[in-house]
């Protein structure tokens, strides 16, 4: 038996994602016409005995949190929980703080996936290999290759070639470690908790030795990445499965527009339904496009590609959208341009306008590159854009 724990982080982050954020939370933005957080969950619920999906952060129960869970529930056939922490606890914290609810049903191994990561998710993938490559109380994090100067911005993995085992971790560092990185997507099993469960202890004693702060719940706010895998590295528990498959982080509002690319290039295979293609009397289509079934487009409207319509939509004659995600609610009036841009909720364009934002496209020869080599995945990249929101 199986579960999946999808860490959505709570209101005090994803600060580079506003204004978006103040409208929604992040985790319900919609990324290639559907909420961020579903694509997690559809990955979780394909995966053979998956029996639960909790959702860990501090975001405070919302109607709109409740709606999307109960329709997830009913679409996906598969308990999903939230579970709400008292503080911002870290990616190892606001697991081991809900110890007793990922180990409950004694499941053999949970995934760990956090929320701002878009991917193909290789679930099953891990499984198998943690079962060919590493022992059986090993733990897995998912893997991709990144240049030297990108590869600075994310947690960087020396492995064995032979065995895939971690050898040595680092968080973000100063100088190049390794083009092997981490991708925020985790197989463990409940093994975990002890290690963790050394960190916290550790953190009690050391606040022993402090003066008195209201920081009373330090000790439990722990990270994976720099208080649990750099321990664990070189210790023969520790093992990187290496994806070849799409995956980029969602910490910007340009990067949601390049992320909604790589999914909707990806509904080839797992959902065509949700392309939109040329009819008669229909926009003209080009590239991935996706639309809202209460989109009200005007024939002569040319979308894509890379485009994704919301609810209610309106969108006049001889309107060209290009790499955008227009939200729901949003009217773009006659023969007005809108390139590389996200239009807010119920906005107007107005007629003639043009809105464009700085394009940030992968290698020419590589237009679905794992990760965008110019910036919008990694906030940090010197040339890192903002599209233009309206």
């Amino acid at each position: 038996m199986l579960k999946a724990v999808i860490l959505i982080g709570g209101p005090q982050k994803g600060t580079r994602f506003r204004p978006l954020s103040f409208e929604v939370p992040k985790p319900l933005f919609p990324v290639a016409g559907v909420p961020m957080l579903q694509h997690h969950i559809e990955a979780c619920a394909k995966v053979p005995n998956m029996k639960e999906i909790l959702l860990i952060g501090f975001y405070q129960p919302n109607e709109e949190l409740s709606r999307f869970l109960l329709n997830a529930q009913q679409e996906f056939k598969i308990s999903i929980r939230y579970l709400q922490e008292y503080a911002a606890l870290g990616t190892g914290g606001g697991i081991y703080h809900f110890r007793d609810q990922i180990v409950s049903g004694s499941p053999e191994a949970f995934f760990v996936l956090n929320a701002d990561v878009c991917s193909a998710f290789p679930l099953a993938e891990m499984l198998s290999f943690q079962k060919e490559h590493g022992e059986p109380n090993s733990f897995v994090i998912l893997g991709t290759t990144s240049n030297r100067k990108q590869s600075m911005n994310y947690g960087c993995i020396v492995e064995n070639e032979e065995t895939n085992e971690v050898l040595h971790y680092v968080e973000k560092p100063s100088t190049f470690v390794s083009d092997i990185i981490n991708c925020g997507i985790y197989l463990f099993n409940p093994d975990i908790f002890q290690h963790i469960g050394t960190v916290f202890q550790k953190n009690q004693q050391d606040m022993l030795l402090e003066e008195p702060t209201n920081g009373w719940h330090r000790a439990e706010a722990i990270r994976l990445e720099q208080d649990i895998f750099t321990a664990l590295a070189g210790q023969g528990k520790l093992y990187v499965y290496k994806t070849l498959s799409f995956w980029s982080q969602i910490k910007s509002a340009g990067s949601a527009i390049y992320a909604s690319r790589l999914y909707l290039n990806q509904y080839h295979t797992t959902h065509p339904e949700r392309l939109a293609s040329n009819k008669e009397g229909g926009p003209r289509i080009s590239g991935n496009v996706y639309i809202h079934p209460t989109a009200n487009i005007d024939p002569t409207a040319m979308l894509g590609p890379n485009v994704s319509i919301g609810t209610g939509v309106t969108i006049g004659a001889g309107v060209r959208v290009r790499e955008s995600i227009i939200l729901h609610g949003a009217t773009l009036q006659d023969h007005c341009c809108v390139l590389n841009s996200i239009v807010g909720w119920d906005s107007t364009i107005g007629k003639w306008a043009r809105v464009e934002g700085t394009p940030s496209d992968p290698n020419p020869n590589d237009p679905y590159a794992k990760i965008d080599r110019k910036g919008p995945c990694c906030d940090q990249s010197p040339q890192s854009t903002t599209p233009c929101i309206g």
